[in-house]
Order: C-alpha cells, then sequence, then structure tokens
C-alpha cells in the first residue's frame, strides 16, 4: 500500500471515530446545556478534524469542521445560546461530515450538498457576533452616572430596539440568501442529506486493539507453528498426497504468521516524532543551538521492539547533543555552522532495521577512550594498546564508563551507555559506532524488524540441539586440526585477516562449576582428543565487536524458530536465553550470544 493510501485511510478512520465521539457529545449536551466538559471537547475535536483534513487535502471537511469549531468558541464565551434550533443545525452539520467521510472512502463522485448547511452555520456566528456588540453597548450605557444614565435612557431604548429589528432584518435576509441557492436547493436537498446520512449506521474500518491482545496471538500462532512442525515431521513420509496437504498447511500458517507480525509493526515515527522536545530541552539546559533531522520515518518496526529501545534512543540522542556537539564559540572556530546538527535515521537491510544517531560534533578520539578507559581501570594500559581505533571506540558501552569532563544532569555519571547496550542485545540486535575526529559520530544500532520469529542455524553438541540467532551468525566454517593455534593458555583461529579466540561449547557446558571456566583450558580439553584427519565445525558469532569461534559436534539446517522464555526455576542457567521446540518433539536450547562473549572476552583477560 502507498504511503498516501495509508494516510488517507488512518485519517479516514479517525475522522468516522470523530464523527461518533460528537455524534454522542451532542446528545450529552442536548440533555445538559451547562455540561463544560462536553463543550471543551467538543471544541478541540472539531479543531483536531479541521486541521488533519486541511492538512490532507479534504478542504470540504476542513471547512465544516472549522464553521463548527467557531460556534463551540462562541458557545464556550456564552454568545451562542443553545436551543433546539441550534442543535438540529448541529446534527444536520454531523451527518454532513459523516456523509463526505463515507464518500471518500468510497471512492464515490457522489457530490455531497453542504454549502448551504455551512452558510446557515455562519449567519448564526455573524448573530453571535451582532449580539456580543451590542451587550457590550448596554453594559457601555449602564456604567453612565444616574443622571446621564436617566437622560440617556430614551435613546438607548429606541437604539435597542433599532438594533434588534436590524438583527432580525440582517437575520430574514441571510436565510433568504440561503433559499436563494439554486445548486443546492437547502429545504429540499439538505433534508435529503439528513434522512439519508441518519438511516445508516458508519462504522470505522480500523480498530484499536491492545497489545497484549496481539501477544497472546502471536503466542499462540507460535505454537500453532510448533505444532505443524511436529505433524509434518511425523507423517510427511506416508505418501504423496499427504506430503501435498502438508505444503498447503505449511503455506497457510506461514502467512497467518506473518499476517499477525504484521499488525504489531508500527513506523518509527511514532518514536522519531518525539525527540524534537528531548533536544529542545537538552540544547536549551547546555547552551547550544541544534538542529534535528529525522530521516526514514517511514520504515516498519514491531512494535515491542520500538518500546524496548526507546530509552536506549534517548540515551545516544542527549548523549549526542551534550557530549558530541561542540559549544557554539568552538564551532564557529572551527568554520563549522553554529548551529550543530543531529540526524536520527531508519533504514531497513533484509530481516533488520538500522537506526542511526548521528552528530556532526568533535567525534570521538580512540587515544582519549584509552586513557580514560585505564583511568577507570576498565582495561589494562597493556590491553589498551592492543585495541584498534574501532574497538577502542566500543570501551564507551562498557559499564561505569565515561570520558565527560564534568558531571551534567546530562552526562558525566557513569552510567547510561552501558544500559543501551544491554538493551540491544536482549533484542538480539548489534550495535556499531564510526566516528571521525572533528567531523563527527554515527551510533548505529542494528535492530531485528520483529521479536515473534527468529532465523536461527540448528546444531547439535551430543544428543542435544542447540541454536544460534543468524543476526549473530557471521560465518560457519570446517577446518582441521593443523588450521588451529595455540596461544598462551587459548586457541586462536585466523579468519578473515583477523585471530579468533576459540572455544569447545561441549567443554562449556559439561564444566561441573561456572568457576572452573575462569581457567581457559577448560574450555578446549577435547582439542588433545581430536585427530589430525577429523573435522571441526566452528560457527563464528559476533556481538558488538567481539568475534569468537564456537566448536559445535554437528550442524543442522537454518530455521525460524519461535523462542520461548526459560521457565523462571531456570533463569539463573547460563548461556541460555529461551528455548524453542522442534517439529520431532524435541527441546532446542537458544545460546545467549550476548553473555558468551562477554565471558569469553573477560575470561581472555
Amino acid at each position: 500500500m502507498a504511503k498516501e493510501d495509508e494516510f488517507k485511510e488512518i485519517f479516514l478512520a479517525e475522522a468516522q471515530e470523530q464523527q461518533d465521539e460528537l455524534e454522542k457529545l451532542f446528545t450529552d449536551l442536548e440533555k445538559d446545556h451547562g455540561d463544560k466538559q462536553s463543550i471543551e471537547a467538543i471544541f478541540r475535536i472539531t479543531h483536531t478534524l479541521k486541521a488533519n483534513a486541511a492538512g490532507m487535502g479534504f478542504e470540504d471537511i476542513a471547512g465544516m469542521a472549522h464553521v463548527m469549531e467557531d460556534i463551540f468558541s462562541e458557545i464556550k464565551q456564552g454568545n451562542i445560546k443553545l436551543n433546539t434550533r441550534v442543535f438540529n443545525d448541529l446534527f444536520k452539520a454531523n451527518d454532513t461530515l459523516s456523509e463526505m467521510i463515507s464518500v471518500i472512502k468510497s471512492n464515490s463522485n457522489k457530490k455531497v450538498r453542504y454549502r448551504g448547511l455551512k452558510t446557515k452555520l455562519q449567519v448564526m456566528l455573524r448573530d453571535a457576533g451582532a449580539h456580543k456588540d451590542q451587550e457590550e453597548g448596554v453594559k457601555t450605557a449602564n456604567s453612565i452616572s444616574e443622571k446621564q444614565k436617566s437622560e440617556s435612557q430614551e435613546e438607548v431604548t429606541p437604539s435597542s430596539q433599532e438594533n434588534e429589528k436590524q438583527l432580525e432584518e440582517k437575520k430574514e435576509k441571510a436565510e433568504d440568501a440561503l433559499l436563494d441557492i439554486e445548486d443546492e436547493n437547502i429545504d429540499d436537498q439538505q433534508e435529503d442529506v439528513v434522512v439519508e446520512a441518519s438511516s445508516q449506521i458508519q462504522l470505522s474500518d480500523n480498530v484499536s486493539i491492545p497489545v497484549r491482545k496481539l501477544d497472546h496471538l502471536m503466542n499462540l500462532v507460535g505454537e500453532l507453528l510448533i505444532e505443524r512442525d511436529r505433524v509434518v515431521t511425523t507423517f510427511s513420509d506416508e505418501n504423496k498426497k499427504r506430503r501435498n496437504e502438508f505444503t498447503r498447511l505449511q503455506r497457510i500458517t506461514s502467512e497467518l504468521q506473518y499476517s499477525v507480525m504484521d499488525v504489531r509493526l508500527v513506523q518509527v515515527a511514532v518514536l522519531f516524532n518525539k525527540f524534537h522536545r528531548i533536544v529542545r530541552d537538552v540544547a536549551t539546559l547546555e547552551d547550544k543551538r541544534v538542529n534535528l533531522v529525522l530521516e526514514g520515518t517511514e520504515n516498519e518496526i514491531d512494535r515491542n521492539i520500538l518500546q524496548i529501545i526507546s530509552d536506549s534512543l534517548i540515551h545516544l540522542v542527549r548523549n549526542a547533543v551534550s557530549h558530541g556537539l561542540e559549544a557554539s564559540q568552538e564551532r564557529v572556530k572551527q568554520n563549522k555552522k553554529e548551529e550543530g546538527t543531529v540526524t536520527l535515521r531508519a533504514r531497513s537491510e533484509r530481516d533488520e532495521i538500522i537506526i542511526d544517531v548521528s552528530d556532526d560534533g568533535r567525534g570521538i578520539n580512540p587515544e582519549i577512550i584509552r586513557k580514560k578507559a585505564v583511568e577507570k581501570k576498565v582495561i589494562s594500559a597493556a590491553e589498551a594498546k592492543k585495541l584498534t581505533d574501532d574497538d577502542a571506540r566500543l570501551l564507551i558501552f562498557e559499564a561505569g564508563f565515561s570520558s565527560a569532563e564534568k558531571v551534567t544532569s546530562v552526562s558525566g555519571r557513569g552510567v547510561g551507555m552501558d544500559v543501551v547496550r544491554k538493551a540491544i542485545d536482549s533484542i538480539g540486535g548489534n550495535i556499531e559506532v564510526s566516528s571521525e575526529v572533528g567531523k563527527g559520530t554515527t551510533i548505529s544500532m542494528r535492530l531485528p524488524s520483529s521479536m515473534a520469529v527468529k532465523s536461527a542455524l540448528l546444531f547439535q553438541i551430543g544428543e542435544a540441539n542447540f541454536a544460534i540467532p543468524l543476526s549473530y551468525t557471521q560465518a560457519v566454517e570446517a577446518v582441521y586440526k593443523k588450521d588451529i593455534h595455540r596461544v598462551g593458555n587459548g586457541l586462536v583461529i585466523r579468519h578473515l585477516k583477523k585471530n579468533k579466540q576459540v572455544a569447545f561449547l561441549s567443554d562449556m557446558f559439561e564444566a561441573k562449576h561456572f568457576e572452573d571456566l575462569s581457567n581457559r583450558k577448560m574450555m578446549h580439553k577435547r582439542f588433545k582428543d581430536i585427530s589430525e584427519e577429523d573435522k571441526i565445525h566452528l560457527v563464528i558469532i559476533s556481538n558488538n565487536g567481539k568475534e569468537v569461534a564456537l566448536v559445535v559436534d554437528v550442524l543442522k539446517q537454518q530455521k525460524e524458530i519461535v523462542e520461548k522464555p526459560l521457565d523462571p526455576m531456570l533463569e539463573g542457567v547460563k548461556f541460555i536465553s529461551g528455548a524453542t521446540i522442534l517439529g520431532d518433539g524435541n527441546v532446542c536450547l537458544v545460546l545467549d550470544v550476548p553473555e558468551i562473549t562477554q565471558f569469553l572476552f573477560k575470561t581472555s583477560k
């Protein structure tokens, strides 16, 4: 669906709801003319409808809503008194709005006659204005001294009578003008419009569904997929006819799965548009001039993921303004624009959404990061020297790290960026940093477009089934013993011109005590038992710039899985994030790649 059509659909759904709400509020107000809450609500709804319709180019709806808004502005001020005649006109106006909405929804060429009713409402407004002027004249006359009042009373009274007479004449002329509009035929055709609109109930094509219901539906679909795989695995080999039936079953369930996933998608604009105020507040606090640019707001992502990353995005944007952008005077000295720019960008790559937070500020100096990391004992001086510039920049996501020179309400408290990494890890994402000193920084969050279903690589260790999310899988290789080398107490393999640590998952899971794994030798005990002719199957994983080669026993297929959280009794289990059930009914554990990489790199220090 084109974005214009999607916006039109959203407008029509909201407009229908607003028209329905006006119907209810008019009914309530007719029962209690003093209901100020209803008056205020009607005023707000007509104002919103006017603005939305004008933005979409539906001038007829905007014009009618505008007049209704003005009428309720006068009602709020007491210049229009509510009576049966006023309510009849308001109900007719609302019926007309309903028909206008229906015509647009059905793409009909039908002409909705509304000008006569609109003019009638405008006359009501003019009468209210004249009545207000008359009341002000009377109030002025009443303020005159007793003597002047008695002398002028004779003039005031005829004047008032004359004003009333003029109002009546204006009213009659206006009503005659209504009757003279040839193409409107108000007395007959407007009544036809009311009858037609009133005899049909228009329901919105959109419904609001609580997110918890969508989550429950997605869980049921997940259970259905698991049961489908079990049935297919059990019976698909019996005959060709049954295999064809299963093919149809797989197609239908897959379509159901993706349809439910699609319902959970929202445009990132829902979150991005909230950052104008956030940037404004931080810029004011830091005494900086900042321009926020939003790009790719039409890209869609799972609403649950958007909710999880919202706090992380706030951290990154606040940090970009406070920490990334220079003060205005400093920017001018560097021949930069006085106003800094922060860009929030969303883009799609295959099954992933990438959200970039960019600034044109001072950039991240890797030497300063190394120095701060050593000072705060995040790493040793020797380890800092070994880090590449890209790896050094990633230290900003370590717990307790901060390079702020002073503490403010925005930065320098040593918290925040590590929280960002944990949030991204929790949904199977990755975070990357690119920066150039003096030019600016871009922090990219690579996120799955949906949390409901994961593409995973299945493998075995002994008889047990395991899965690694493909989002963390960099490569799969089969090597021989001679390709793996001992370095100190560990094993490494050369891959893409980089050395990568090697760990045997079987040794890690067979350790009796978690503390035993602090000895790196415990993670490759089986290496000595492998012959030179045996193939060693490696899965190379990557998380936040940390790459590790994991040895597995048997590589199986790639498959989409529905991951379920572990039972609360098993939450303390290390290196496992959840589980799924395979088609053969066996349980398959899902590796917690962020925890594994973090542990292995800490152990290697």
